[in-house]
């Protein structure tokens, strides 16, 4: 039995093709390559981070620092290795990320029915701060925007 380790790292642009797979099976609208390939070559507020089983990049997490604002911009983990604590994962390492370049709060924005997201958001601290109405452009749902302060 070959046991799984579980590797988080920055992204690159060599991960956007496994980046892509996992896009494609979390979002009923994903982004497109080339708005990853920006994220990473262009937009100097992102950082974005990979997870990886054995090599594999099985999800991933994006950040804009502005000033002292986090705003995450995405999160995403394989269907098939949802459940695995995977997501708390990124989210932890990506809160340590935005403290070690100075944010103070980070924010994010869920459809207000992924009660799974906003459960693991309020294990980080986040709580409730407004509603986006028709936010998600594939069916108008509205967003839950949600914020923590990273220190106290």
């Amino acid at each position: 039995m070959v046991m799984s380790e579980y590797t988080v790292r920055l992204m690159n642009t060599e991960d956007l093709d496994q980046v892509m797979e996992v896009e494609s099976h979390s979002f009923s609208i994903p982004w497109s390559r080339d708005a990853f390939f920006n994220e990473l070559e262009t937009n100097h507020f992102a950082t974005y981070i990979v997870i990886e089983d054995n090599d594999q990049v099985i999800g991933y997490c994006g950040v804009w620092i502005i000033v002292d604002e986090a705003h995450i911009t995405n999160i995403a983990v394989l269907p098939s290795y949802r459940g695995r604590g995977l997501g708390g994962k990124l989210m932890g390492s990506m809160i340590e990320i935005a403290k070690e370049m100075g944010a103070r709060t980070m924010t994010l924005e869920v459809r207000v029915s992924n009660d799974p997201a906003q459960s693991l958001y309020r294990k980080f601290g986040f709580h409730d701060g407004g509603i986006r109405k028709n936010y998600y452009s594939d069916n108008q749902e509205d967003a839950l925007v949600m914020w923590v302060k990273l220190y106290e």
